[in-house]
């Protein structure tokens, strides 16, 4: 197999009297007398017993390289903490990953990074892995691309942070679903207080029954929605009934079904806050459906405030969810990183606010 370039592009030869230091461990960090005092690649391959092209091969998860040799470089690495220059070998590109890119939702996102990617001259490039089992190929193509730095909506699995960190990328989680370690970067936005904002608005309007529509349990946002919603009842001195609180996916379809089922119900709620907008525009159907008008007979709220929802009939009253600030954070959180700098702070959350338009109002007497 012929040698093959550095992630720099050039080729480092043996290492030089200058790579050592002249005496015993260096700042006594444990190194063995002759251990160099900035490891370098080429203090690796000699080490090893390898040519530096292998190590690169190695530092970049090319192949070409036995398993016992890769072992033992990829030893030596961890044992003197070798880093890779930040930027070495990545191209000047975000890459933005969607597991499902199908809605408006993701265009606000987009729009965001866009902005960003401009101001910074670097590119942008939008993928998506899909919910399921098709993933992996398109996440290896990720990696493999070197992108300057990953952009990734939802969330991130521990083994693809794993491989992300072994190449050296950076990357920034936006609005993540799961508890994520200490340690990983995000961007997110105040899912809590929007919640608690959307039912207060309802109760203050003299709602008594007040009936959520949550998104996935396991979901963080969706959780913390709910929680709020849950703290403004009781703020307002209003019971948290279970009947009147339903689960269901983040779709107009799945708004739509979860408000048929409440709308149903002998003593049915007079107003329905929904996990998302899309839930929302499926309570408008499903009140159509009922023969009921909104917001005469029934109020609702959402999540998101997407933009159509300033032109349904009526307006939706909604908890507008900053996702191209969001987005222009998380790019810049990212950028900032990809440049090897320190972040600021690891985690940020958006504020979020209430949008009232023509979908609520005071219940009939």
């Amino acid at each position: 197999m012929s040698d093959t370039p550095t992630a720099s592009g050039s080729m480092i030869g043996k290492a030089t009297l200058a790579d050592y230091t002249a005496d015993g461990p260096a700042d006594g960090d444990g190194r063995s007398k002759g251990t160099p005092k900035s490891v370098t690649i080429a203090y690796i391959a000699e080490s090893a017993g390898v040519s530096v092209p292998t190590v690169s091969k190695v530092l970049n998860g090319k192949s070409g390289v036995s398993a016992d040799t890769r072992a033992r470089v990829e030893e030596l690495i961890n044992r003197y903490g070798y880093r890779k220059p930040a930027g070495a070998g990545r191209s000047n590109v975000v890459e933005l990953v969607f597991r499902e890119l199908k809605d408006m939702w993701a265009v606000e996102i987009i729009r965001g990074v866009e902005r960003v990617a401009r101001r910074h001259r670097v590119g942008v490039m939008v993928s998506e892995f899909g919910l399921h089992d098709t993933a992996a190929p398109a996440w290896e193509d990720t990696v493999s691309r070197r992108p300057n730095c990953v952009l990734s909506v939802a969330q991130l699995s521990e083994a693809e942070r794993e491989q992300l960190t072994a190449k050296g990328i950076p990357f920034v989680v936006f609005d993540p679903i799961m508890e994520l370690p200490d340690d990983v970067p995000f961007v997110g936005a105040t899912n809590w207080s929007g919640g608690r904002a959307a039912t207060r608005h309802l109760a203050e309007l003299g709602h008594r029954r007040i009936a959520m529509i949550g998104g996935p349990e396991e979901q963080l946002c969706c959780a913390a929605r709910l929680d709020g919603y849950r703290s403004a009842l009781r703020a307002a001195g209003l019971p948290v009934d279970p009947e009147i609180v339903v689960h269901t996916g983040l779709t107009r379809e799945d708004g739509c079904a979860a408000a048929r089922t409440l709308l149903a119900l002998a003593d049915r709620p007079t107003a329905i806050f929904a996990s998302n907008d899309l839930q929302a525009l499926g309570v408008y159907q499903a009140a159509r459906e009922a023969g009921l008008r909104i917001p005469d007979d029934l109020s609702v709220v959402g999540f998101d405030d997407l933009p159509v929802v300033a032109w349904v009939e009526p307006p939706l009253t909604t908890v507008h969810q900053p996702l191209t600030e969001m987005a222009v954070a998380a790019t810049e959180l990212a950028l900032t990183l990809g440049r090897g700098e320190q972040a600021p702070q690891v985690g940020l959350e958006i504020a979020t606010t209430l949008t009232v338009r023509e979908s609520t109002a005071p219940p009939k007497r």
